[in-house]
């Protein structure tokens, strides 16, 4: 089955979250209990125990962010579809009450077992190596964060990051008054110089990445294994995944060494992942106000 009829299985033609419950887990099913958890920062997230003592996540958000949650699934089962660390399964789609809702995979939560960065390094080594594609991008635009992600496919991974991801980054934040003309200029500037600075796609074939993989996007299981959660997914280079992972720390040394291990990276990448770390910047940026402008410059003030 592919990742389009999967996703099409799970949307769910129900008007409420007992109904969607009742499709999921079984006739009869309902909710007894439900708790806030952490979710993200833009949505509420819900542990949900159902009446025959299973448990389900629930993800909630308005519907002012058009197919957040249709877009989040079509990632997490692409990511399934590949060889790497474990993924959540999404269960059911729906709009009830003027939101959108996912019902996922409950996965408990523990400590890191024992080798649990060398396993983290090379299950994501694995998955950039396993599913690949001629051209970056995906099948649909997605979200990062509450941001909208574009993913009209190009070949050229300089081309795509350059137009996709600076360009449309830039643009939005002139557009909402974040950024002046001397930081679209010098933007424009580094996306000419990209193929002097960044390396093409390994062996001309672009890898599928999480997409937005900071400390906050993958959880330990109970059983001690890496997860990974709320993906921005799309076909490019492998680096930009790495660079995301050093962006806010939290990512011991073991797991670049077992990235490197399982599939060694070309030269010089300390030099430029602050140029892939731009773009979550940038983001940043536009998500959450001026305070990320002074990062944006100086990484721009280096590179353009």
């Amino acid at each position: 089955m592919t990742v389009g009829d999967r996703l099409r299985s799970i949307e769910l033609a129900a008007t409420s979250l007992d109904a969607a419950v009742a499709r999921v887990a079984g006739d009869g099913v309902r909710v007894r209990s439900e708790r806030h958890v952490g979710g993200g920062s833009i949505n509420d997230a819900r542990m949900l125990q159902l009446t025959d003592g299973s448990v389900l996540f629930l993800k909630q958000n308005s519907q002012g962010h058009t197919d957040l949650f249709r877009e989040e699934a079509r990632g997490l089962l692409a990511l399934r579809a590949a060889d790497g660390p474990r993924v959540p399964e999404p269960l059911g789609l729906f709009s009830a009450g003027g939101r959108q809702h996912l019902l996922m995979e409950w996965i408990p939560t523990g400590r890191p077992a024992g080798g649990f960065w060398e396993a983290f390094g090379a299950a994501m080594a694995r998955l950039h190596r396993s599913n690949r594609r001629a051209q970056c991008g995906f099948d649909h635009d997605n979200h990062i964060g509450a941001t909208p992600q574009p993913n009209a496919p190009l070949t050229s991974w300089h081309e795509f990051f350059g137009e996709r991801r600076l360009v449309f980054q830039i643009e939005l934040a002139r557009r909402n008054g974040l950024a002046d003309g001397a930081m679209e200029t010098a933007t424009r500037r580094l996306v000419d110089r990209l193929p002097e600075l960044v390396p093409d796609l390994d062996d001309g074939g672009a890898s599928i990445l999480h997409g937005d993989l900071w400390g906050g996007n993958f959880v330990v299981s109970s059983d001690g294994e890496p997860v990974l959660i709320d993906p921005a997914v799309y076909y490019g280079h492998r680096e930009a995944d790495l660079a995301m992972t050093e962006l806010f720390g939290g990512f011991r040394p073991e797991f670049y060494r077992a990235y490197a291990a399982e599939w060694p990276l070309v030269p010089g990448y300390e030099s430029r992942r602050d140029i892939y770390n731009l773009y979550h910047l940038l983001n940043h940026l536009n998500l959450f106000g001026g305070s990320y402008a002074g990062s944006c410059r100086a990484i721009l003030k280096r590179f353009s």
